[in-house]
């Protein structure tokens, strides 16, 4: 039974960082792609940056390009997420998500709906 849990939500005024963790159980983190969602108030739960299983490739939206980095420890099953330079617009539930189906890197992933979830952490950016 897979489960994931994030920390490292919270308040931040605009212009300030974050630091999103997420560690899990019940996977091989080594061939499955991980990443990060997110779920504003009445809108749909988005891709935000993504990890191949070895790190050697990442994935991001446009709107969170150059301001967030994604990482992730093979060895300890985590993913982290760095947000820098916040806006009020990056408000929403962060949702850590790993791929089901493994050895099939990212293909898809931000598009799958049977990706293994967490249960979310709350980012909220004030100006």
């Amino acid at each position: 039974q897979v489960q994931l849990v994030e920390s490292g939500g919270g308040s931040v005024q605009a212009g300030g960082s974050l630091r999103l963790s997420c560690g899990g159980s019940g996977y091989t983190a080594s061939s499955r792609c991980m990443g990060w969602f997110r779920q504003a108030p009445g809108k749909e739960r988005v891709g935000v940056a993504a990890i191949s299983p070895y790190g050697g490739t990442t994935y991001y939206a446009d709107s969170v390009k150059g301001r967030f980095t994604i990482s992730r420890d093979n060895a300890k099953n985590t993913v982290s997420l760095q947000m820098n330079s916040l806006k009020p617009e990056d408000t929403a539930l962060y949702y850590c998500a790993v791929r089901s189906r493994p050895f099939t890197g990212c293909n898809d992933f931000f598009r799958a709906r049977d990706n293994y979830w967490g249960q979310g952490t709350q980012v909220t950016v004030s100006l």
